[in-house]
């Protein structure tokens, strides 16, 4: 199936393709119609699979721009989701006049958000109690919702907003549609599906049994704008004779073509924008070895069987379980050793997290390379082959020019280590790479220990905390550890993966009304 078989407007469509998108997702083939007819649906969906784009695409068609009335919301759990939500929002809008789209969250100035639903806003996206705030205000009215979306609904009542999404709802009108997206469903879950929807289509993405190979599996936390460079750098370590580097959009592919082919590397790509003669020539250029690097997206990457490839890496992480299998498999073939390295964002572990667990493996943190782990690596692959030649002989030639360079009172050593110099030297300044490791905290394995300048004196407990962080991050309340409360400070302890974005999206921020300052906790009294 293909986005054409939905019948989206032009406008739609030209902005999924700008996009780079080729095909649904699983989850989008399931939901796209259900949801375009006006059905009530609840959907089991994991984060990454593509489900906002499955609720989006048909709820963004029935929208009516001359019609300045809130006609959709979309509840989230943190103000990230609602951010990237937004975002996925207006990239879709793109050629489509008339729809504005606002999220509404916490530590954002209320003022413009006010001013926005003053104007005429037809799609709110926002955070519970942001928009139980704006309900109490009289600020946003939901008479006039044709469509509600609870996206990730399991997260937000672990993070104890139940009341204020059945007070919320039942501010829209009876006979609105509505959509639940969540990866599990407790009785919670579907004790509001069975009060707010009616006959709903319940939609499940069926995750085979999957065999995974016998890869080495490893994930790199990387920020997008390092990771060209950490790719260089593990090209550089690895010197793999043959790469498949995968990437999720057709758009993403012919940038990385762009930058490598830049930076000295025989490399290609291959996407669904190709032709089949076009794709055939590629391959047939990797599988001679006339090129050694083919990028690819998931669905031109189908079929794809060379034996000969050392290394997959995933230059994003996969949108679904399923594809992550896949792509490891490209190596590994005829019993020999394979390699699979994983670019991972700090916003993106919760989706490596979904990856392990489904398909019941172990992917192991790997640190990023340094300039020196480079540089180390390329002076032993290099010594080596000069022992090599040595050992074969047939060089006394070269030693007699050797030998007259020595005669302008140049030593041997000099004369050596200015070759590999030469040799070794970078050909251009590296982009410097943010570390994103905090020190040892004292906290429990895997966690980080963080200091906040507010407690009892305060009147602030453990569940302001967590609502803090839960609201402001994308840390799922869940996830945050033991907490400790003093008279006027606190300790919380987090993932050590979400640790500094924590600490940069919290700082300055208020609990209680109170401004915090928040640090790691080393040194601190416990």
């Amino acid at each position: 199936m293909q986005f054409q078989d939905f019948n989206f407007t032009p406008e739609i469509l030209k902005a999924i393709e700008d996009m780079g998108f080729e095909e649904p997702s699983p989850i989008q083939t399931l939901a796209i119609p259900p949801i375009s007819a006006g059905r009530d649906v609840t959907g089991q969906a994991q984060t990454g699979t593509g489900k906002t784009a499955a609720f989006g695409l048909p709820l963004l068609e029935k929208m009516d721009p001359a019609d300045r009335n809130v006609q959709a919301i979309v509840l989230c759990p943190t103000r990230e989701l609602a951010i990237q939500v937004a975002e996925e929002f207006q990239k879709l809008l793109k050629y489509r006049r008339g729809i504005n789209v606002l999220p509404v969250y916490g530590g954002q100035p209320i003022e413009r958000q006010l001013k926005a639903l003053r104007q005429g806003v037809q799609v709110v996206i926002g955070t519970p109690g942001r928009v139980i705030d704006h309900l109490e205000r009289g600020t946003l009215s939901l008479n006039h919702v044709k469509i509600a979306v609870l996206d990730e609904a399991d997260q937000m009542l672990d993070m104890g907003f139940r009341e204020d999404i059945e007070t919320i709802l039942d501010e829209t009108p009876a006979k609105r549609q509505m959509v639940l997206f969540s990866a599990t469903m407790p009785k919670p879950i579907l004790e509001i599906s069975r009060r707010f929807q009616t006959n709903p289509e319940f939609l499940q993405v069926a995750h085979r049994e999957m065999t995974v190979p016998q890869v080495e599996q490893s994930y790199i936390e990387v920020r997008e704008r390092d990771k060209l460079e950490v790719l260089s750098r593990l090209m550089d370590i690895h010197d793999p004779k043959l790469a498949l580097i995968f990437c999720n959009t057709k758009r993403k592919v012919d940038d990385l073509i762009q930058h490598l082919q830049t930076r000295g590397y025989f490399a290609e790509a291959l996407h669904g924008d190709m032709k089949q003669t076009q794709r055939d020539r590629v391959m047939a250029k990797f599988r001679g070895g006339s090129i050694d690097i083919l990028v690819a997206t998931d669905v031109a990457a189908r079929g794809i069987d060379v034996e000969n490839v050392d290394v997959v890496f995933n230059f994003d992480v996969p949108q679904d379980t399923e594809y992550y299998v896949h792509r490891i498999g490209r190596t590994a073939r005829a019993g020999r050793a394979g390699m699979a390295i994983t670019f991972v964002a700090p916003k993106e572990i919760y989706k490596l997290r979904e990856i392990q667990k489904f398909a019941n493996i172990r992917i192991t943190k790997i640190p990023v390379p340094t300039l020196t782990d480079v540089e180390e690596t390329k002076t032993r692959v290099f010594l080596d082959k000069v022992k090599t030649t040595i050992q074969e002989g047939d060089i006394d030639k070269y030693i007699r020019i050797i030998e007259q360079v020595m005669e302008e009172e140049f030593t041997s050593t000099e004369i050596a280590a200015a070759l590999l110099k030469f040799e070794l030297e970078p050909r251009q300044e590296a982009a410097p790479i943010q570390e994103t490791r905090i020190a040892e905290t004292g906290a429990e394995p895997g966690m980080v220990r963080l200091f906040i300048n507010v407690g009892r004196s305060h009147n602030v407990g453990p569940g302001d905390i967590v609502g803090a962080i839960a609201g402001e991050t994308d840390v799922p309340g869940k996830a945050i550890g033991a907490i400790r409360i003093h008279e006027g400070y606190s300790f919380v302890e987090v993932p050590e993966e979400y640790g500094q974005h924590v600490l940069s999206v919290m700082k300055g921020r208020t609990i209680r009304g109170h401004e915090i300052d928040i640090t790691p906790a080393q040194g601190r009294q416990r």
